[in-house]
């Protein structure tokens, strides 16, 4: 046996022990030596995010507070590898830290709980629904300004539980966690991009090294999906450029076509739904970053002042 185990960081939700395993599952199939029983080591880490759950992200932090734990583990050399939902992930990662693998993305899209609604237009008048997004959020009420929207946070068998009990009448998750979690037959209805626009990396995972790690360096080369990489990539770029944090409702989609051309749709909104800005890309892969720059560019300056300032505070149910 080689000098392991690698040690895997993760958050301890339902749904990141399962993408925990699905790393230890490929890096098993890639390497021989991590086929051995206990090459691989999965470590849980208990992060702020997962520890206060009455308020919302935008309240208490923003992104981070799902990453800097593990991030931290990392760079203390407690753990040699972080996997991360990419679309938790700051724009920016600490010095020493790099993300370069990421693993072939599942669907992007957000599925709608609303018993026999199959659509948002299709909810009652005055219905009240639950997330935490404000990037779902400004979508609802821009689609439906009548509607109700209020915080619903916790797993997804949580706000699942809470839309059963009655609490509210619908809620949204990423379609990516029910499918990962062995759920997608709980599934309501899909939002198509058009209705609903994904958030920046949804339903990919990123995984997090110390820049100077060579042996799991090698291993990340082996897993990444250029694909996605592409992809994600354009939508970050778009992030970047908008100085974007789940303090913002900012929406990203990006998409390899038939013919090879990448094709990026970006939207920015009000908290309230009231205003909104989108802009659309097309152009070569190898343009990524420029092309999620470039539209990330024109959204800020249509937005112009004041409208990237805090939405007030809601409360959670």
């Amino acid at each position: 046996m080689t000098a392991l185990p690698l040690r895997i960081g993760t958050r301890g939700s339902p749904l990141a022990l399962a993408q925990a395993e699905e790393v230890r599952t490929r890096l098993a199939q890639a390497f021989t030596e991590l086929a051995e029983p206990g090459a691989v080591a999965i470590t849980v880490i208990k992060t702020t995010g997962d520890t206060v759950t009455d308020r919302t992200l935008a309240e208490i932090g923003g992104k981070g507070l799902f990453t800097k734990e593990i991030e931290q583990a990392l760079l203390d050399g407690t753990i040699d590898l972080a996997v991360h939902s990419m679309k938790d992930v700051p724009t920016f990662l600490p010095d020493g830290l790099v993300i370069d693998c990421l693993l072939p993305r599942e669907d992007p899209r957000d599925a709608l709980f609303a018993g026999p609604a199959a659509s948002l237009a299709a909810l009652k008048p005055g219905a009240v629904v639950g997330t935490a997004s404000l990037r779902r959020q400004a979508q609802i009420l821009a689609a439906r300004p009548d509607l109700h929207v209020v915080p619903l946070r916790g797993n997804v068998q949580t706000r699942l539980n809470k839309l059963e009990a009655g609490t509210v009448d619908a809620t949204i998750l990423a379609v990516a966690g029910l499918n990962r979690l062995g759920q997608a037959a709980r599934i309501g209805a899909i939002l198509a991009p058009e209705e609903m626009l994904p958030a920046v990396a949804q339903g990919a995972i990123g995984l997090e090294r110390r820049a100077a790690d060579a042996r799991v360096e090698r291993y990340f080369a082996a897993l990444n999906d250029p694909a996605t990489a592409t992809r994600v990539a354009a939508e970050r770029a778009v992030l970047a450029v908008l100085d974007g944090s789940c303090k913002t409702p900012i929406a990203a989609f990006a998409e390899l076509q038939p013919d090879g051309a990448l094709r990026l749709r970006a939207l920015i909104l009000r908290p309230d739904g009231s205003e909104h800005h989108s802009t659309e890309r097309i152009g070569s892969p190898a343009d990524t970053v420029r092309l999620g720059e470039d539209a990330g560019a024109e959204l800020r300056q249509a937005a112009g002042p004041g409208f990237f300032d805090p939405a007030p505070p809601r409360e959670p149910v």
